[in-house]
């Protein structure tokens, strides 16, 4: 009987960078049959790793490192592999002692591009760097793209939204990890009153009354804000039953392409040169070309520091969206 090889995957980033990893996942178990994978994560982050079949075991950051690293140790496993890469990530693996394998960081060039905007970046995306990690595993790239699995119990209902918006709407991801990666409110409402077609707002709580400006700008004949109404699975099963996506620089962007769904990308203060653009889904990125202070951070600010905003103020919306040519006549 063949042993199992017990592999570590690490990555504690964000929801984006979780979901990002599940190609590195599949492949290694498909590629792998006798491996047995562990993921470690943030507890925030559990349901993103919950419900993944290739998935044995997963274990969670509670707060105190060394109490995970004792719960790691206990397990004995044979490889680790580091999706993240930083000082975290190396204490754990320093701490258990194993062969290891991480992902290339691009930490100096990104800097070259935002502080000098010389861009010595690669044209690849992180899940290619990602999959990069494994090769020497004998694991490839199988190109199916991204997971996400929503349980039966968080798949929305017709009836849980409202009436003009049961059959057929746009969902607009309107929360950001931080300022300069979401539009303004009066942009949000522009944008909104372009698409001209049912809008399902998502985002947490903290997005709610940003969207009840929506909602009182446009009606809620068009508008609905869920924002902070629902989980985060009900959001991506939102996602699921949209006819399109628009979103910022956010975590529901990368559900969104792993459930593929063609992606509307806006972005600011970053781009999509770091390698965080939708990946393998249709996809149209909304962005002001040819302003000499973008990008200001590889991750987002709280405020633009120059003060003008001008990558999201004069970000144009002359795109069309093919999908909705036939306008619902009760929004005329």
């Amino acid at each position: 009987m063949t042993r199992s090889i017990r592999i570590l995957v690490l990555q504690f980033a964000s929801i984006g960078d979780v979901v990002l990893t599940t190609p590195v996942v599949r492949c290694l178990k498909k590629q792998l049959p006798n491996a047995e994978l562990h993921f470690c994560t943030k507890r925030d982050y559990a349901s993103l790793i919950a419900y993944n079949p290739y998935i044995r075991e997963q274990h969670y950051l509670d707060g105190n490192v060394y109490t995970l690293i004792r719960q790691l140790r206990a397990v004995r496993f044979d490889y680790i592999i580091d999706l993240q890469n930083n000082f975290f990530t190396g204490l754990i693996k320093a701490s258990l002692a194993v062969r290891s394998f991480s992902v290339e960081t691009q930490s100096f060039r990104e800097w070259l591009y935002v502080r000098w905007k010389i861009n010595a970046l690669p044209d690849q995306h992180i899940v290619e760097r990602m999959m990069a990690t494994v090769q020497p595993l004998g694991v490839e790239n199988d190109g199916r793209g991204l997971d996400y699995v929503i349980p039966y119990k968080d798949e929305i209902e017709t009836d849980w939204l409202p009436i003009t918006h049961q059959h057929d709407f746009v969902a607009y991801v309107i929360g950001g990890q931080r300022l300069t990666r979401r539009l303004p409110v009066k942009r949000m409402i522009e944008l909104c009153r372009k698409i001209n077609y049912p809008v399902v707002l998502l985002g947490d709580k903290t997005d709610r009354t940003a969207g009840e400006e929506i909602v009182k700008a446009l009606g809620e004949r068009q508008i609905y804000n869920a924002c902070g109404h629902y989980n985060l699975n009900q959001s991506a099963s939102l996602l699921q039953r949209a006819r399109v996506v628009f979103s910022h620089d956010t975590g529901l962007m990368h559900i969104a392409a792993a459930l593929g769904k063609k992606v509307y990308s806006i972005w600011g203060s970053t781009t999509p040169q770091f390698g965080f653009y939708p990946y393998k889904t249709p996809h149209v990125r909304l962005e002001a070309s040819g302003l000499g202070c973008r990008p200001c951070s590889a991750t987002g600010l709280g405020n633009c520091p120059m003060k003008h905003f001008k990558c999201m103020n004069n970000l144009p919306f002359d795109f069309e969206v093919k999908e909705l040519r036939t306008k619902k006549k009760n929004l005329e």
